[in-house]
Order: structure tokens, then C-alpha cells, then sequence
């Protein structure tokens, strides 16, 4: 029983050890609660520019705070969520966002993924098709009465054709 209870704490001690640990310090966190979460779902969506595979909610490079603290401040001063996506996209780009929106200038990037499954997809069709007709070709074909001859000579000399 013992060794069923301490089982089930490691457990428990490595899934908490396992979820992701955000980079946001407390002296970061509003006092409004309702701030704060829109600010966490903000910074959760933008890129930190120094790791880039990361949001800056995750990040825990200099530029991630300072850009978590721009994000809570524009908040504070009554900018929407979109204003302040637009503010931060003016000033570095849409790099920032971690999920390109989508407009002229990033449909290539939004177009390539589809675009290269259906070329595949057309590709693996057509070579089926290429396939079974050249199978069904080569079942279908007869030998003439002089090829037959000359193989059933082939065979009965032992069938190296020399």
C-alpha cells in the first residue's frame, strides 16, 4: 500500500514537473485579475524575438520582459487586444506573432502546405493509374508465333539463351 501511495506522488510530482513553466515574474503580474489574463492570452500568442520558437510568456530573455511589461502596460492604458497587436507588429513586425495572419503578403506561406499534399496526392494518383494500365498492358499481350517459337527454344536449351 505504501509503495501504491508513493507511486502515485512521483507520479504526480512528475507530471507538475512536466507542465511548461512560465517565464513571467511576479513583480510582471496586475493587480486586476482580468488585465492580467488578457494580458497572459496576448503575450502567450507573440514571438520573443531571441529564442523565436517561443512566446514571450515562456521566454525568459531580457527582450521577453520588457516586451511582457510594454504588453501590460499598454493594457493598463486602455488599449484593445488588437491595438496593442497592432502596436507591436508596427514596431517588429509580423515576425512577432507566433501565428501569421493571414493576408496577401503571407498567403504563400499559408498555401504551400495544402498546395504540396494535393501535388502529392495527384502524383501518387497518377502513378497508380500508370501502373495498373502498364500491368493490365503486360497481361493482355500475346507473344507472336515466332516469338513463342524462339522462347519455347530459349527453355528447352536450359533457359540462358545462349
Amino acid at each position: 500500500m505504501r509503495n501504491a501511495v508513493l507511486a502515485i506522488l512521483a507520479a504526480l510530482v512528475l507530471a507538475v514537473a512536466a507542465l511548461p513553466a512560465g517565464a513571467v515574474a511576479p513583480d510582471e503580474i496586475l493587480e486586476d485579475p482580468a488585465l492580467e489574463q488578457r494580458a497572459r492570452d496576448l503575450s502567450a500568442n507573440l514571438r520573443c524575438m531571441v529564442c523565436q520558437n517561443q512566446s514571450i510568456d515562456d521566454s525568459d530573455a531580457p527582450l521577453a520582459k520588457d516586451l511582457r511589461v510594454l504588453v501590460r502596460e499598454r493594457l493598463v492604458a486602455g488599449d484593445t487586444n488588437g491595438e496593442v497587436i497592432d502596436y507591436l507588429v508596427a514596431r517588429y513586425g509580423e515576425f512577432v506573432l507566433l501565428k501569421p495572419r493571414f493576408s496577401w503578403n503571407t498567403l504563400l506561406l499559408w498555401a504551400v502546405a495544402p498546395l504540396a499534399l494535393l501535388v502529392g496526392g495527384a502524383t501518387l494518383f497518377v502513378a497508380a493509374r500508370r501502373r495498373t494500365r502498364t500491368l493490365a498492358t503486360a497481361r493482355t499481350t500475346t507473344l507472336s508465333d515466332t516469338e513463342q517459337a524462339e522462347l519455347d527454344r530459349i527453355l528447352a536449351e536450359g533457359g540462358d539463351g545462349r
